[in-house]
């Protein structure tokens, strides 16, 4: 039994080894430091000067008042975004209905869902009110339904009260129909295709060759290895059919996919690191090997904060391979809303020279705020893994594309954003437009990136998802929050009510008008109960740093391997033959020597 737990000490010991890499602990540092703190060095090297700022202010001026001039003839989500916004009521109906009625089993709770949601909004205040057919036909899919669950209750005239009759003669289940086919409509306009074939089908009759494109297949956060095993198929089949039409014409020409790493393994977190790398990182690299002998770009995308640590180690794990050598078509994404991101960078490039083969970065403001956000007050956190002002993000992301666009031997820079401002200031930072890409989401941005395409010729890639309206779940409640709260850009830039000006201002001008860069109305994890008591604090088992700290306690207190002989077993209680320690009490002379250096 001692030589097995000593195993496991060992095993333990080597999860929270420390990294030979510096730049891995600079990194670490950053995890939950101060707004203020992480800022200071960046605002200088977001800054692009006064003739640059002048150059993108009145090129991201000339983009919105285009697209505004535009939007009456645009069909995409963004207009509906701009319609049901997540500051009205209708818009909250609408999200939460999306995001419920995708998981409901059957038919008699959907029509109690639906009746529960649909009855009291007021979507006839939104008929006619966009110019865009598709937001008009949602609006009347919703209205009819509104109307319908509101038989029996209210007596209209006119086209209402056809409606009414309509429903008392067919019932709730058209209102379902409707209800869920103003859904399916909502999820067309997120997803590229139900499958692969049907996605590349449409990207080659919708865009041709002034497109490239990037396939996530929907799904992640497997929760049991037969998940897993799913969604490593369809990642498998997708890189096939990517390859079989890419025609050798390398990673950065032909379509690729991203890859997420919690859809591939049902326990990957940082405590089970030793099975993640055991078994993910073969997976992972097989993967990556498929995408090698097809020349297309494998992209490993973006996880949750608390994730960034093992996600790198599995990502050198797999880089750092022998048998991808000569091939550039591996890439990282990054998120410039978290404060280690500049770090993350440095620690690519890094690996970039050191395996003698360039990293395509793509380089994101990120999904899951508010995720972060609330993750960090429930754990009882020091601080927050994200920056709390929203500008604050867009001036790491000036940053980094600064970083990325002065290593292109090593990096290729693929800049994701819908913000006419952040591409305006990349396109500032550099004039030569060649040695990187512009991204966007499929349904999202593409009358901005017409006119940059046309203008300047920067290629885009379109992150398309993949998969069917019951994978849709976690992707579109991701980008209605991100889009359609009133602080995001894709929501603000069509409404004639929001100054240009404010649009296209330089953040790191925005900063200097500062009193705090951290935002006053989200207090710090442990200040969420204001005056009234402190948060509980919490173990962070994400950080390296506090669990080498708990470790180091642990063996300190219970003696550790030495101490095993001397304590009292402790058994794993589902499995009680497994002793997990070994408790060391104190003598009653040991509690004296104790109390006696209080």
């Amino acid at each position: 039994m001692e030589s097995e737990y000593s195993a496991k000490v060992a095993a333990t010991d080597l999860l929270l080894a420390r990294s030979d890499s510096l730049l891995r602990e600079h990194m670490r540092s950053h995890w939950l430091a101060p707004d203020a703190q992480v800022l200071a060095p960046l605002i200088p090297l977001a800054d692009i000067g006064d003739r640059a700022r002048a150059s993108a202010t009145a090129y991201a001026r000339l983009l919105v008042h285009k697209l505004r001039q535009e939007q009456q003839h645009r069909a995409g989500i963004d207009v509906l975004l701009k319609e049901f916004s997540l500051s009205s009521e209708e818009g909250v109906v609408l999200m939460c209905l999306a995001e419920a009625l995708l998981r409901v089993p059957d038919a008699a709770t959907a029509d109690k869902l639906i009746y529960d949601k649909l009855k009291d909004a007021d979507w006839q205040a939104h008929r006619g009110h966009s110019a865009s057919l598709f937001v008009n036909a949602s609006v009347w899919g919703l209205l009819f339904s509104g109307k319908m669950v509101n038989y029996s209750r209210t007596q209209q005239h006119g086209l209402h009260s056809t409606l009414q009759r309509v429903a008392g003669r067919f019932g709730q289940d058209l209102v379902r129909v409707v209800a869920r086919r103003a859904m399916a409509m909502i999820g067309d306009m997120f997803v590229m295709g139900h499958d692969i074939q049907a996605a590349l089908a449409r990207a080659e009759q919708q865009a041709g060759n002034r497109y490239r494109y990037s396939y996530d297949m929907l799904g992640e956060g497997a929760r049991t290895a037969a998940a897993a095993e799913i969604y490593f198929a369809a990642y498998e089949a997708a890189i096939h059919a990517i390859g079989s039409q890419a025609a050798g014409n390398g990673p950065v020409q032909s379509a690729g996919i991203s890859v997420k790493l919690s859809a591939l393994h049902p326990r990957y977190e940082l405590a089970n690191k030793l099975r993640v790398m055991r078994e993910l990182v073969p997976r992972v690299l097989q993967l990556a090997l498929l995408a090698k002998h097809y020349d297309i770009g494998f992209t490993v995308d973006a996880e949750e904060a608390a994730r960034l640590d093992i996600s790198l180690d599995v990502i050198e794990a797999v880089f750092s391979d022998h048998a991808l050598s000569g091939w550039v078509g591996f890439g990282v994404a990054v998120q410039a809303y978290q404060k280690r991101a500049p770090q993350v960078i440095e620690w690519l490039l890094s690996l970039a020279k050191r395996c003698g083969r360039r990293v395509m970065v793509r380089l994101v403001k990120g999904a899951y705020w508010d995720t972060e956000i609330k993750h960090a007050q429930v754990g009882g956190l020091a601080g927050y893994p994200v920056f709390t002002r929203k500008p604050a993000t867009d001036i790491c992301y000036q940053a980094c594309a600064r970083k990325l666009l002065a290593h292109r031997e090593h990096l290729f820079p693929q800049f994701a954003t819908h913000n006419a401002w952040t591409v305006a200031a990349v396109l500032a930072l550099d004039e030569t437009c060649e040695g990187y890409e512009f991204q966007r989401l499929h349904g999202m941005g593409e009358s901005l990136y017409q006119h940059v395409l046309q203008e300047r010729g920067i290629p885009c890639r379109i992150y398309a998802p993949v998969g069917q309206h019951s994978d849709l779940l976690a992707y579109l409640v991701r980008r209605l929050l991100e889009n359609g709260a009133n602080s995001s850009f894709v929501s603000n830039i069509i409404d004639d009510h929001v100054p240009i000006d404010s649009l296209v201002t330089d953040p790191v001008v925005m900063a200097e008008k500062w009193s705090s860069c951290h935002n006053p109305k989200i207090p710090l994890p442990p200040a969420i109960y204001g005056a009234s008591r402190r948060n509980s604090p919490g173990i962070d088992d994400s950080d390296i740093a506090q669990l080498r700290a708990l470790l180091a306690t642990v063996h300190m207190r219970y003696g550790g391997i030495a101490g095993a002989a001397a304590g009292e077993p402790v058994h794993n209680p589902a499995k009680y033959d497994d002793i997990v320690g070994y408790l060391k009490f104190d003598s009653a002379q040991d509690m004296r020597n104790k109390l006696a250096l209080l």
